[in-house]
């Protein structure tokens, strides 16, 4: 009996599938119900009611706000962790990563509500610091997406690249700032890809620790609660597109860094 073979366009069917009915259809759906009124008439309404509404205009400040600092301060933490680890000959240093990996495997509302007893503990009433909680919650809850990419790529680097930095007589710090941070660089925009985008949109941290659902993710959910799917899709889109160019834009840098790290080195 002959063996079955599949070509590559028989094996991408399942994927083709998958993409079709979990991804364009539910797009053309957000789009169509974006670009309609409630009669299911094409209209520009819900598109200018974005850019005019004070309420959706100040949630997408706070929501790119709160993702900026999420992210500054998850790549202040993460990147000298990840030097040091990757760096250094500690024999246990993957138990150590594993140590950062392991608060992911329990689920994410009962450590965000064991950060909340914590918190409540400390501070008594969580009103009062809302913005610096969020930023709590977001960072304990990110920080690995942050450190494993960074990891990872210094642990690929060329020590004889440093060693030859060294030989021509830059000092350690030298060294750092001229040769590795440049060519960390991927895995610093891999981290900050991978919690950029998420702090934007994630609303159960806000809504737990702050209870209000002042960010986009849980201002969209607001607006499908309360049946109104033409605007929950125009702002779904709109934030859809805004993610779609921040994607491009740190594609577009690793790009640039890597040619002038490429020309640089040679």
């Amino acid at each position: 009996m002959k063996g079955i073979h599949f070509t590559r366009k028989q094996l991408a069917i399942p994927y083709g599938l998958f993409l079709t009915c979990f991804v364009a259809v539910p797009l053309l759906v957000i789009i169509y119900y974006a670009f309609t009124n409630g009669d299911g008439h094409f209209s520009l309404a819900n598109l200018i009611q974005f850019f005019t509404s004070p309420n959706t205009i100040g949630t997408l400040c706070y929501s790119f706000a709160i993702a900026i600092v999420t992210t500054l301060v998850c790549l202040v933490l993460g990147y000298p962790i990840a030097y040091i680890l990757a760096r250094s000959n500690f024999r246990s240093k993957s138990v150590l990563i594993l140590m950062f990996v392991m608060p992911m495997w329990i689920n994410f509302t009962l450590r965000i509500t064991a950060l909340k007893e914590i918190l409540t503990a400390i501070e008594g009433n969580l009103a009062y610091y809302p913005f610096f909680n969020s930023v709590i919650g977001m960072t304990y809850d990110f920080l690995p997406f942050m450190l494993l990419p960074m990891y990872t790529t210094i642990c690929k680097l060329d020590n004889s690249l440093m060693e030859a930095a060294a030989d021509l007589g830059a000092s350690p710090l030298q060294v750092f700032l001229k040769v590795t941070l440049p060519l960390s660089v991927p895995g610093i925009i891999s981290g900050v890809t991978m919690v950029f985008l998420p702090a934007m949109t994630n609303y159960v941290v806000l809504d737990m620790l702050y209870n209000s659902t002042y960010i986009m993710g849980s201002l969209i959910g607001s607006y499908f609660s309360a049946y109104d799917w033409h605007n929950g899709s125009m702002i779904a889109l709109v934030l859809l597109v805004l993610i779609l160019i921040f994607t491009l834009m740190t594609e577009r840098f690793t790009d640039d860094s890597a040619d002038s790290r490429g020309g640089a080195l040679l």
